[in-house]
């Protein structure tokens, strides 16, 4: 279920009696000398949507392997429904595969690529039949059984593909990339039809990308990877609002950074970061000692910008030197008197192409001590 769902109420890995569906214990996964997987352990629940996140040669499409059976692990266990895979091939797993590349027999229709793997299985006719016209329902694709895949949009075959991938109703699903070879504008779209695929069917997925935006758009939880390890495994909103170090919270979304020394003051720390710059206010969960070196990371969102001085815990001056503007935003990239750079954002509310600020403009910013995260990592 994913983060669009009834999240809220759906947390089965806070659940210590719910069992997961896939258990991943101490897997390294070696290629000679070249170490893809480095000792992960991960369980992953029934019914979740879950990202597999990360830059290219990061191990999540090795992982994903390993769980497919195209590739064993060098160390480790991996564990499916409580059955061991050690010697478990591909085609004897409860789990299918949807690659980027959909994989469509292109002289086939729709109707029969989807009911390809179904008659491979033996399965009688009038059940094929019925459970074609049930996924075709289900990726709303009725009138277009009778076409090949040439005769239908990129979007259409993407569903095609996931409408076959799920005809033989596995435990799991796991789509690599599935969402690339489509338009920005197509894969938004794509990508809440994910969703709403997923959760009708109640099948366990797992996404591999490296597109930040989309795996916090589907996923209930997501799991940041970095040469071959976990980094971080969370939700969305606890991955964006409280990374567990700087390679998180720079990896996903933007942010500006602060390296410094940390004290307590008044219930909140301070980072002495500049000399001559006041100290940054921030609150946080976790403890630090006085002296401790600190990073500090605030999202531009949460970051004002005015021309008069404001009244707030943190309040620094600069210069405009550079915009972005994204149509429904604009994101202001300001040099404060030590030449570090801090960006803010301010939303674009009225229809007027005259901005508030422009280059060179003395402005100031501001913030809550709420808002940044205070990182030791």
């Amino acid at each position: 279920m994913a983060s669009g769902a009834s999240a809220t109420t759906f947390a089965p890995w806070d659940d210590p009696n719910e069992a997961p569906l896939i258990r991943i214990e101490n897997v390294t996964k070696r290629f000679g000398d070249f170490t893809a997987v480095d000792d992960i352990s991960l369980d992953i629940y029934r019914r979740e949507f879950f990202a597999l996140l990360g830059p290219s040669g990061c191990g999540k499409t090795t992982l994903m392997r390993m769980l497919a059976g195209f590739e064993i692990p060098t160390e480790g266990r991996i564990t499916i429904d409580g059955q061991d895979m050690a010697g478990v091939p591909p085609n004897k797993r409860a789990v299918n595969m949807m690659f980027q590349s959909y994989a469509l027999f292109p002289h086939l229709s729709v109707w029969d690529n989807i009911a390809f793997g179904l008659r491979r299985d033996g399965l009688p006719k009038d059940k094929v039949e019925a459970r074609v016209e049930e996924m075709l329902k289900l990726v709303q694709l009725q009138k277009f059984s009778k076409r090949k895949p040439h005769q239908i949009s990129g979007g259409q075959r993407q569903r095609v593909a996931l409408a076959r991938s799920l005809a033989k109703a596995p435990k799991l699903l796991l789509l690599d990339e599935p969402l690339g070879a489509l338009d920005r504008k197509l894969r938004e779209e794509t990508q809440f039809e994910l969703m709403d695929i997923q959760e009708k069917t109640g099948t366990t997925f797992v996404i591999v990308t490296h597109d930040q935006e989309e795996a916090m758009t589907v996923a209930s939880r997501v799991a940041v990877m970095d040469q071959g390890r976990l980094i971080q495994v969370a939700t969305p909103p606890v991955i964006y609002e409280s990374p567990n170090s700087v390679y998180v919270a720079d990896f996903l979304g933007d942010a500006s950074f602060f390296d410094g020394t940390v004290r307590r003051s008044d219930g909140c720390y301070e980072l002495t970061w500049a000399e001559g710059q006041p100290p940054i206010r921030a609150k946080s969960a976790h403890g630090f000692t006085d002296g401790q070196t600190a990073h500090y990371a605030i999202r531009p969102e949460k970051v004002e910008i005015h021309a008069d001085k404001p009244a707030d815990d943190n309040v620094m001056q600069g210069r405009v030197v550079d915009i972005g503007y994204l149509g429904n935003l604009s994101t202001y990239h300001v040099e404060l008197g030590n030449g570090q750079i801090i960006k803010a954002q301010s939303f674009n509310t009225e229809r007027d192409t005259r901005r508030r600020f422009t280059w060179d403009d003395p402005v100031w910013v501001n913030w809550t001590d709420a808002c940044g995260v205070l990182l030791e990592k």
